[in-house]
């Protein structure tokens, strides 16, 4: 697993990948913050930031699992790593765990650096940044778990990135949808599954043990589903 692990990281800055994720996300969350926190005038609110900052997951985290698992299959390798003496769970964590690393370095090196103007501008609470922080880091795993699985269905780098997209969004927005629905049991579910809705209870400075354990048990169902598609098709 450790060595699988090593692997990876060390493709994503042996590859463009690597680098064009940290550039893109620097770049953006940066305008971000400047226009949501700073140039808004709301250094001590940065509660918007966040949630701009799971949106831009739509676009950047498929960068990062795209080609986690579909590479394999495309360069005749898969067999060689099914039978290989790591278990197929060992193989997906340690496929996981290096996009969350790659994710988490720049995320938190991020809110380290944009901690310090707001300290600077305001009057920031650091549990309620500590909560935001946290509560995006969940949900960036969760979206990961999410392309692992979905570069697992497909040896085509491509549709694996657009098949992420499209699964990250009915999870970011379902929430969004229950201004236009009367049913209380429609909107009970989309909030249920609305991964923005979890997020609100952390950028109120509040950690919900519930929304917490709704973040594991989305990484953990896709990361399982995950090692039963491969599993399916080593004996196939």
């Amino acid at each position: 697993m450790i060595a699988i692990y090593k692997r990876e990281m060390r493709s994503y800055f042996t590859s463009p990948i690597g680098y064009i994720f940290v550039a893109l996300f620097m770049a953006v969350s940066a305008w971000f913050f400047m226009s949501y926190t700073l140039q808004a005038g709301e250094s001590s609110n940065f509660g918007t930031y966040f949630q701009m900052i799971l949106v831009l997951f739509i676009a950047i985290l498929p960068l990062l699992t795209m080609k986690l698992m579909s590479e394999e299959r495309k360069l005749k390798t898969e067999q060689l790593i099914l039978t290989g003496p790591v278990t197929l769970a060992g193989l997906v964590m340690a496929k996981f765990l290096a996009a969350f690393s790659v994710f988490a370095g720049a995320f938190l090196l991020s809110s380290f650096i944009y901690y310090i103007p707001l300290t600077l501008y305001g009057n920031p609470s650091p549990v309620i940044y500590f909560c935001c922080v946290f509560a995006v880091l969940l949900g960036g795993a969760a979206f990961i778990a999410m392309g692992v699985f979905v570069s697992a269905l497909t040896e085509n780098q491509f549709i694996s990135a657009f098949g992420t997209m499209a699964m990250i969004v009915p999870f970011l927005f379902a929430s969004s949808l229950n201004s236009y629905i009367n049913n209380e049991l429609v909107r009970t579910i989309l909030s249920g599954i609305s991964i923005t809705a979890r997020y609100t209870s952390f950028a109120a400075g509040i950690f919900d043990w519930a929304a917490l354990l709704y973040y594991v048990s989305l990484c953990g169902i896709f990361l399982f589903l995950t090692v039963r598609v491969l599993e399916k098709r080593r004996w196939a």
